[in-house]
């Protein structure tokens, strides 16, 4: 994948939505009818992959979160002073338009999606992922991210392995 095919940007007023199609119910949904009013509360900001023909190729979700504590691995808290939790940023959704799978798309998003964070003046330890399924947790996992405690399909990443 060239990063000429695709630019990555907020969500922009006025782009179609309607024709998105990932393949997962859920995800279109959520592009189609819920994603400005989330924007508009301040509850997540979208960004997009917008392909040559200015048709939305992909997008995810970021909100700021947090983590407990003992959802991490024990050689993980060693090193975390003892809050209750530490701050996080939550990607709540990432899909790709079925025409766009299986180029690196993704994993091009989530590469974005690190580099904001990092860049982010905003503390944050660890993204937070909710993967939907075994293959979506698959991808987290081949990206570096580890399943917490309690729920293996909640996944972290902590950010200074980005860096």
């Amino acid at each position: 994948m060239t990063r000429e095919r695709f630019r990555i940007v907020p969500l922009e007023y006025g782009l179609d939505r309607s024709t998105f199609c990932s393949g997962s119910e859920p995800l279109d949904r959520y592009l189609h009818e819920q994603v400005r009013q989330d924007i508009r509360r301040k509850v997540t900001a979208c960004f997009t992959a917008i392909s040559t023909d200015g048709s939305i190729a992909g997008y995810y979700t970021l909100a700021s979160a947090g983590i407990l504590l003992g959802e991490l691995p024990p050689e993980i808290i060693r090193r975390l002073p003892r809050y209750p939790s530490v701050p996080a940023v939550r990607m709540g959704r990432l899909a790709v338009h079925h025409e766009f799978q299986s180029i690196g798309l993704g994993g091009a998003l989530l590469a974005d999606a690190l580099r904001r964070v990092t860049q982010s003046e905003i503390a944050a330890f660890a993204m937070i992922v909710d993967a939907k399924d075994d293959k979506a947790a698959a991808f987290y996992r081949h990206h570096g991210f580890i399943e917490t405690i309690s729920r293996p399909s909640v996944l972290f990443l902590p950010m200074a392995t980005v860096k």
